[in-house]
């Protein structure tokens, strides 16, 4: 939110890594109408989908 002092985390948190509650490297994201993040994941040569509200991601293109 515009102007909120405290973020929340979105996709990952749970360290570096390659499961699906982990992100190693992350270098842009997106987010759509629906609130889903799309995240490109570069250490895990992959890009992930965050909906929101979700514990993990999935995978849409790539991976190790």
């Amino acid at each position: 939110m515009e102007g909120a002092k405290q973020g929340i985390v979105v996709a990952g948190g749970q360290g570096q890594g390659n499961d699906l509650t982990q992100l190693s490297c992350p270098r842009g994201v997106v987010v759509d109408q629906f609130g889903t993040a799309y995240v490109a994941d570069a250490g895990n040569n992959r890009i992930m989908r965050w909906p929101k509200g979700a514990t993990q991601g999935s995978v849409i293109v790539g991976g190790n």
